[in-house]
């Protein structure tokens, strides 16, 4: 009889959560029709077509993301009431009287929310063309009267906030009416046990739903929608992948991203701290309306038989640490040291990345600006203009067009618009090129896969004009999952020599297989283009080092990477007519060196350029980036005040501590970018930089 009445009381109280949580679910509903339709005005208002026919397409893809990424938040209209109604509702009866009531009221101030946030993002689109970015938080130290005076005088806040009205009303009655829809009645159960797994499997789907929705249809958080995602269609559409952002979102976006003390100089401050740095050629740079002009500079004759091609192959993670001699047992470098070791070529043991991540290195190798992790191919204004200091751009004023391929989508990071922007004419993406089943990680496709395409499309399409390629692949990547075995891997046969702790470690051999493969196929690259082209310009450099924290333990290492190991990239140079001394005794250089290198190996005499750093045939005293600097006898970075001594008498892992130096030239390269950040009018259609 007890057990009857217990059984009793379970389905009672879990047929009154049953059908609350059918109301949180009807709650949620609202939200992303609300956000939908908001969209909608937003595309009817700033919609920059004269027509959206033709458009349908990207129109649907732009709800259809939107709809799941907007998830992110909207998925909280479920459980926010889940966890504060129907929950605590299942014990007390009279709570769950008004359960409805609670959900009007916390649904009206979401739907407030909402609309504030829409009422702004629109308001900021007017002044700034672009929905919420890095100015919010500048809005901080505004002055707020004039602010205030603007919303009302300008921005027709008055209007917004009788908006307010109509908009409860239907939210009151949308809401309400939701509220009202007939929920599917408990099942009746004859045995407990079935009761009891129903109840138990209706809360796990109720979990499970939650995080399905919120990670935008899949329950794999690296999965879920982000701008990185965001199908191509879409994001080449500059216009619909603004619209595709929810305004949560977008502020969720612009909260995530600390803002850089550069937005807060004056312009004084950054042309004072960059006149430190300019040419002594240069003239006072008040005289400049473009400061990145003061940086030209003279070349001093060709130096080598003009190229009929020129390569920069970056390689993700391609670090010199690998390269070194106490690793040769690895025996994993062997594509990468067939070039490093042919007579033609010339290398720097010690050098600078232009980023410490991935895409602050490609903005910089293609601008010739330090990206200060800026951001600056997410910003529209560098889609549309660029620097004189461009690579792309400044060879295409010697009869080089221009090609960028990547390993995976050149949507990723908008370098389908800021690589054009830059000067490339072309700009091809492994993952459409190797057609949609080649192998590929989250980042790309594999590198093997990839450069045998690439090297085949550059043979077939070769124009017979001289031609600049930059390739950068993508497969050394964690998490390392490539099944590197099927692609000839094999311990033994490829490090026979390597002590047994590394043979017997398979999260290194993962990393080390992986690295093998991408080395393996760089090196089959290379030597696919020497022989096509053997007039050929080669620069193999890699976009960062990153800590080989799985090899720190192992009987070949023994104590923790080295500074030098933990920030130096391998760094190549190839070409027929040159050996070692064409780098003027230099044991230093990094990524800013190559540009006005290439210029002053095969420029006429006289040929003007732009660029921040002088050539690599040139001796150089030191090397500065915002994270780094380098000198023949240390490298250090501006984390911290320790340095590692290079050169005979000090072993790989020796730290010493000093005072920075170099920091005025330091704060001018960061100025410099600053600036430019700060004045977008100053950048400039590639055509317009050409016929100056």
């Amino acid at each position: 009889m007890y057990f009857n009445l217990l059984v009793y009381g379970v389905m009672q109280m879990f047929g009154q959560f049953f059908s609350s949580m059918q109301q949180d679910i009807q709650l949620c509903l609202y939200f992303p029709v609300v956000c939908a339709v908001f969209r909608a005005i937003f595309i009817k208002v700033y919609n920059p077509y004269k027509t959206l026919k033709g458009k349908g397409n990207v129109i649907w893809n732009c709800f259809r993301y939107a709809f799941w990424w907007g998830m992110d938040f909207n998925a909280y209209a479920f459980l926010l009431p889940f966890i504060l109604i129907s929950i605590p509702s299942v014990w007390i009866a009279s709570y769950y009287a008004i359960s409805d009531t609670i959900r009007i009221v916390i649904g009206m101030v979401y739907a407030t929310v909402l609309y504030v946030a829409f009422m702004g993002k629109m308001i900021f689109y007017n002044h700034f063309h672009d929905t919420y970015n890095h100015l919010v938080r500048m809005g901080g130290k505004a002055e707020k009267k004039n602010l205030i005076d603007t919303f009302f005088n300008q921005d027709h806040g008055a209007l917004w906030l009788l908006g307010l009205i109509p908009y409860w009303v239907i939210s009151y009655g949308s809401i309400s009416l939701l509220l009202k829809l007939p929920n599917i009645p408990y099942p009746q159960f004859e045995s407990p046990l079935l009761m009891y797994s129903f109840n138990v499997l209706v809360v796990m789907l109720a979990i499970l739903g939650f995080y399905w929705f919120r990670y935008g249809g899949t329950l794999k958080h690296d999965d879920k929608p982000e701008w990185d995602n965001m199908p191509s269609m879409i994001k080449q559409d500059t216009f619909f992948a603004k619209a595709a952002v929810d305004d949560l979102v977008a502020l969720e976006r612009v909260k995530r991203k600390k803002l850089n003390e550069i937005y807060t100089h004056t312009d004084e401050e950054d042309l004072h701290s960059i006149s430190q740095i300019v040419p002594k050629t240069a003239k006072p740079l008040q005289e400049y309306t473009n400061p990145v002009y003061a940086f030209a500079r003279k070349a001093k004759g060709a130096k080598i038989a003009k190229p009929s091609h020129i390569f920069l192959i970056v390689g993700e993670s391609y670090l010199q640490q690998f390269f070194d001699p106490y690793l040769d047992c690895l025996n994993i470098t062997s594509g990468g040291k067939r070039l490093m070791h042919d007579p033609h070529t010339a290398v720097l043991y010690n050098s600078l990345s232009s980023g410490v991540i991935s895409r602050p290195t490609i903005v910089g190798l293609m601008s010739g600006l330090f990206d200060l992790e800026l951001q600056l191919n997410e910003k529209e204004p560098w889609w549309n203009g660029t620097v004189p200091t461009s690579l792309p751009l400044q060879l295409k004023k010697l009869g080089y067009s221009s090609t960028y391929w990547y390993g995976g989508n050149t949507t990723y990071g908008n370098f389908s618009h800021f690589a054009p922007a830059c000067g490339f004419d072309r700009v091809m993406s492994a993952t459409e090129f190797c057609g949609p089943h080649a192998p590929k990680t989250w980042v790309g496709v594999y590198d093997n896969i990839y450069l045998e395409k690439a090297a085949e499309l550059i043979q077939q399409h070769d124009s017979g004009a001289p031609e600049f390629h930059m390739v950068y692949t993508t497969s050394y990547h964690s998490p390392f999952k490539i099944d590197v075995e099927k692609y000839g891997y094999d311990v033994e046969k490829v490090m026979p020599n390597a002590p047994e702790d590394i043979k017997k470690n398979k999260q290194l051999q993962r990393m080390l297989g992986t690295f093998w493969l991408t080395d393996q196929a760089t090196g089959k690259f290379v030597d696919t283009i020497r022989n096509a082209y053997p007039d050929v310009l080669i620069f193999l450099t890699a976009d960062h080092a990153i800590p080989l924290t799985y090899m720190e333990k192992t009987s070949l290492m023994q104590r923790n990477c080295s500074i030098r190991e933990l920030h130096c990239p391998t760094f190549m140079m190839y070409h027929r007519d040159i050996d070692q001394t064409i780098f003027s005794g230099n044991t230093i250089g990094g990524h800013m060196n190559i540009m006005p290198t290439i210029m002053e190996l095969i420029a006429p005499k006289d040929f003007t350029y732009y660029s921040l750093f002088s050539s690599l045939t040139e001796p150089i005293d030191h090397i500065v980036t915002p994270r780094h600097w380098l000198r023949p006898d240390a490298y250090g970075t501006y984390d911290n005040h320790l340095y590692q001594p290079l050169g005979k008498g000090h072993a790989e892992g020796d730290v010493q501590e000093g005072p920075w130096p170099y920091e005025a030239e330091r704060q001018g390269y960061m100025d410099l970018t600053g600036y430019m950040v700060r004045h977008p009018e100053l950048l400039e259609p590639a055509d317009t930089i050409l016929r100056s």
